[in-house]
């Protein structure tokens, strides 16, 4: 695994900004995720049905608690109480719900959005679905073009991502993708956001601190 980067400059981040602009997104910077989370929060209904995508930055951001405490409907599949079929009624009820809250893997500087899934619902309730969406990304996720994104991919979010479930994979030993075989591959579909989906409501906040995978 290679080491990230140093967190972009304010004049990347601004120009990354303005590039999800012109792409229909609505998008904001926080310089902190304490002021990112407080924005989730702060027009939450009461009794909203929340998905939340398979996100570590919301659990670094404390957002599941968070929201349970406003009284929020959580649709969460890294719950560990849930069983087999509980899990896939989450995942289902994650397309339809009132807010949907996730990451993407990369966000390039021409606001292109990518996101690398095993199962897919992250990737199908990103694009449509919920009533809307909400993308939290830390700013160390910021790439030049498509390509360093599918290389920050490999050598960065899905080894993170295999070693953190300990998923017997070659990236998990490697600590970079092998284009592996293997039946726990957990790379198997990929989503390129280049503009907003039509009917998705969809906002999409950078946040000055290195979060998530």
């Amino acid at each position: 695994m290679v080491n990230e980067i140093p967190l972009p400059d304010e004049k990347r981040i601004a120009k990354t900004l303005q590039a999800l602009k012109r792409n229909e997104f609505v998008a904001f910077y926080f310089p902190t995720g304490k002021e990112a989370a407080a924005f989730v929060l702060q027009d939450l209904p009461k009794g909203a049905r929340v998905g939340l995508g398979g996100s570590k930055t919301l659990r670094d951001l404390g957002l599941p608690q968070a929201l349970r405490a406003r009284g929020a409907i959580l649709l969460d599949h890294w719950d560990d109480s849930l069983g087999p079929q509980e899990l896939l009624d989450v995942r289902k009820g994650q397309l339809l719900c009132d807010i949907f809250l996730s990451s993407v893997n990369a966000v390039t500087e021409k606001g292109e959005l990518v996101s690398r899934d095993g199962i897919g619902n992250r990737t199908s309730a990103t694009t449509f679905g919920p009533s809307k969406v909400i993308l939290l990304v830390g700013v160390q996720k910021i790439v030049a073009d498509l390509h360093e994104a599918f290389r920050r991919i490999r050598l960065v979010a899905a080894p993170m991502r295999a070693k953190s479930l300990n998923l017997d994979l070659p990236c998990t030993k490697a600590g970079e993708c092998a284009d592996c075989s293997s039946p726990g591959r957990i790379c198997r579909a990929t989503l390129i956001l280049h503009k907003r989906p039509m009917l998705t409501d969809t906002t999409v906040v950078l946040i000055g601190e290195p979060l998530g995978y």
